[in-house]
């Protein structure tokens, strides 16, 4: 998706204020992150390692894993191209409405695709692979765990890829690195980029049982990930960085803003299980309502009727501070009362 997502400021003649936008949190403390960084800039002159050997090892040691069971990534995103290339051509599921890379990527190489609305669908004998946002982007729901088990361990012919980008920002149970390596069929995929709001360094990577990363491997570019990247996720994993998420009361404020928004009576709100929402205008359009909202307050949403089964009624938007958000539920009335 070059397109159509969220953070799209740059489209803008104005300042953003308040970026509603992008599930990326930005109230993580960077300082002595880029001051490393500053420390490394010599080693933009030499080549990285070819596969980020070093710290594949220290995630598996953080992880109580071996390194076999982890690969290092250039951001989420190339894991998802890269699991749609070493299993191209085959038949796939994805459950919408959901992130868009998945399709995109599974198309680019050949997959055969199929859209499932529930788990409770039954599952077509000929799929290969199933593609689960856990946290689901955009709604915020959580699939229950022991469900989920049962699932996996029912279709042992499925190959389930489960993105757990925004783990670090839910209190429900989530697979952890240990038991998924356990399952034969799983690939788990994580995002330093979503932890630690540093899209522009594109840091992530796959956890999975050692043969069935093995496969992946075999894919992969050599030099993927640069060395600045491999730099920050050795300092992240070796230093205590402070995130600034207590995340009993961030969620707290996610339903607090949900509430609010329910409240008008304009709006239906998909239930989260995160920090960010799905929205539906009972009037008008999502478009119409993000571009007031820029031109008039500064405030940046996620317009998502480009989400497979969503329509132009459709919005996303993630929580920021309590005053923040009381400036955008009064901004949106504004615009409901025109």
């Amino acid at each position: 998706m070059i397109d159509g997502h969220g953070d799209d400021a740059y489209k803008f003649g104005r300042e953003i204020v308040s970026n509603f936008s992008s599930n990326v949190y930005n109230q993580v403390d960077l300082c002595g992150l880029e001051a490393h960084l500053c420390t490394r800039i010599g080693s933009i002159s030499t080549y990285p390692e070819p596969e980020p050997y070093t710290l594949e090892s220290r995630l598996a040691a953080h992880h109580g894993v071996t390194a076999r069971e982890v690969c290092v990534t250039n951001g989420a995103t190339e894991a998802i191209y890269l699991i749609a290339q070493a299993f191209r051509g085959s038949r796939t599921a994805i459950l919408m409405p959901t992130f868009s890379e998945y399709a995109d990527a599974c198309r680019i190489h050949g997959h055969q695709l199929t859209s499932l609305y529930t788990l409770a669908e039954p599952l077509d004998e000929e799929i290969r692979m199933l593609w689960i946002c856990n946290p689901n982007n955009p709604t915020g729901e959580v699939r229950d765990k022991e469900m989920l088990v049962a699932y996996i361990q029912q279709h042992p012919q499925v190959c389930f890829v489960i993105d757990q980008s925004y783990e670090y920002f839910t209190l429900q149970p989530l697979f952890t690195v240990a038991e998924a390596a356990e399952l034969p069929n799983v690939l788990l995929l994580h995002s330093l980029t979503k932890r630690y709001a540093i899209p522009g360094l594109r840091l992530g990577y796959v956890t999975a049982d050692a043969e069935l990363l093995a496969h992946l491997r075999a894919h992969r570019m050599p030099w993927s990930v640069n060395a600045l990247a491999i730099e920050a996720g050795l300092y992240l994993l070796d230093h205590s960085v402070a995130t600034g998420i207590p995340m009993n009361d961030y969620l707290a404020e996610a339903n607090r803003l949900r509430d609010m928004l329910q409240a008008s009576g304009c709006m239906e709100v998909w239930p989260t299980d995160t920090h960010f929402m799905l929205v539906c205008l009972r009037l008008g359009k999502a478009s119409a309502l993000k571009e007031y909202l820029v031109r008039e307050h500064g405030i940046l949403i996620r317009d998502a009727s480009n989400f497979e089964g969503l329509d132009e009624r459709f919005f996303r938007v993630a929580t920021q501070t309590q005053e923040e958000n009381n400036t955008l539920i009064k901004s949106i009335m504004q615009w409901i009362s025109q």
